[in-house]
């Protein structure tokens, strides 16, 4: 697989690992991998890989019969998946999918886990990408971030950035539809929806919410700013957080809600 070099990593697969590993643990991933059902000698394209620990999973139920590409945004990313592992994995932004030739309509099926929601530029560009890579039937599977998806922070973030006198609108880099949007998205781009649904998760975090913010905020709300005036309003996030989301014990929560769906491209 050939590499299609970004400029601006905003990606620590470091700081990924260490406070949002439960992305694709076991016990939150099931559920869309139940509904994903790989098979061997299947053809797969993971739409925002990551670190690649889901993909090593999928190439290991495909065997060598069949393939599994992944594919993200970040070159950290990627290199940390080759490092776990990963056979087929190269930088592609999702919201204007590179394949190589040969690849287009090749596919049984594409995958993506948490990370559709970070494609805002142009969600209908990543699933026009995901229709030219899937063969007629191919179906789509995925889970991303939906409406409501970290309500309490997400607001706390906003008003903060309002009180230092940032604008955190162009900022956002989140995109959290509801049902009746993204399926409306997926059936005006071709796709037959077989299931979607929102599923609230309450998820405990590895740390605090300043770990998540260092993970996912600092480098989007936060990212032109100098590390003190960035630390600072972090931790007036958290202040504001706490009593919504820290119990009597101190651990930390936040409520997710997931938009997960299965569509397919008509025979």
């Amino acid at each position: 697989m050939s590499s299609f070099a970004l400029k601006d990593d905003k990606w620590s697969a470091a700081d990924y690992n260490q406070h949002a590993s439960f992305v694709y643990s076991a016990k939150f991933t099931s559920a869309v991998l139940d509904m994903l059902a790989a098979k061997p000698g299947e053809r797969i394209i993971d739409i925002g890989c990551g670190s690649g620990e889901l993909t090593v999973d999928l190439e290991k139920v495909v065997g060598k019969e069949g393939l599994v590409v992944g594919t993200d945004i970040s070159a950290n990313m990627i290199e940390t998946a080759k490092a776990n592992g990963c056979s087929n994995v190269y930088v592609s932004d999702g919201c204007d999918l590179q394949l190589e030739k040969g690849l287009e309509h090749t596919f049984d099926a594409a995958f993506s886990n948490a990370a559709l929601h970070w494609m805002k530029g142009d969600p209908a560009g990543v699933l026009r990408g995901v229709k030219r890579a899937l063969k007629r039937g191919g179906r789509f599977v995925g889970e991303m971030g939906g409406l409501l998806n970290i309500v309490g922070l997400r607001s706390a973030i906003h008003q903060v950035c309002r009180r230092h006198g940032v604008d955190p609108g162009p900022l956002d880099p989140w995109y959290f539809p509801s049902v009746e949007e993204y399926k409306e998205l997926l059936e005006s781009n071709g796709f037959q929806v077989d299931q979607i649904s929102l599923n609230p998760r309450i998820t405990p975090l590895p740390g605090s919410v300043i770990g998540f913010l260092i993970t996912f905020v600092r480098r989007s709300f936060f990212d032109k700013l100098p590390d003190e005036q960035a630390e600072k309003m972090m931790q007036e996030v958290e202040d504001l957080c706490e009593i919504d989301m820290r119990d009597s014990s101190g651990k930390w929560s936040l409520m997710y809600v997931r938009l997960r769906f299965s569509a397919k491209v008509p025979k």
